[in-house]
């Protein structure tokens, strides 16, 4: 659950809202995997990169099948992208990792959000809500496998 400055309050985040915190966030993460698989040498950073292409698509395809919009990218996003295509080796695994861990714990922190709240979902909602919590299973794992190649890439 998100929770703001030591405060339990929970952040009330529909099914509408979560389906478009993700949208972008998925798209930007197959954009980032699709340059790491290029340009990437260190094992883990390129096997990490797989398995998120993997998943960005997927996600990317079962929320479209769900009918979420998918936005043009932003100015943020695409300058993100700019700077990983001009970093090189270690500067670039320790790049593209930190902002992997960062997407990954913003989705965790929005899935939550989004099943705790959602104890009077419809039954049209009953799809997405299921997504969730497989998503959420997903961005814990990945998480853990970001922190993990995080620390292998800043030993260097």
């Amino acid at each position: 659950m998100n929770t703001n400055q030591n405060t339990a309050t929970l952040v009330a985040v529909s099914e509408k809202e979560f389906r478009e915190g993700v949208m972008p966030r998925a798209q930007l993460s197959k954009l980032a995997c699709e340059i790491a698989l290029e340009k990437t040498t260190q094992k883990n950073v390129k096997e990490f990169a797989g398995w998120e292409l993997m998943e960005a698509t997927t996600v990317i395809n079962v929320l479209k099948d769900l009918d979420t919009a998918a936005p043009a990218m932003s100015k943020d996003a695409e300058d993100f992208l700019k700077k990983l295509k001009g970093l090189n080796s270690n500067d670039f695994d320790k790049e593209f990792m930190a902002a992997e861990l960062s997407n990954h714990e913003f989705l965790h922190d929005l899935a939550q959000d989004y099943i705790d709240g959602a104890d009077d979902r419809s039954s049209e909602e009953q799809d997405i809500w299921h997504v969730a919590n497989l998503a959420l299973f997903a961005f814990t794992e990945h998480i853990g496998l970001c922190k993990r190649i995080s620390g292998e890439v800043s030993a260097k």
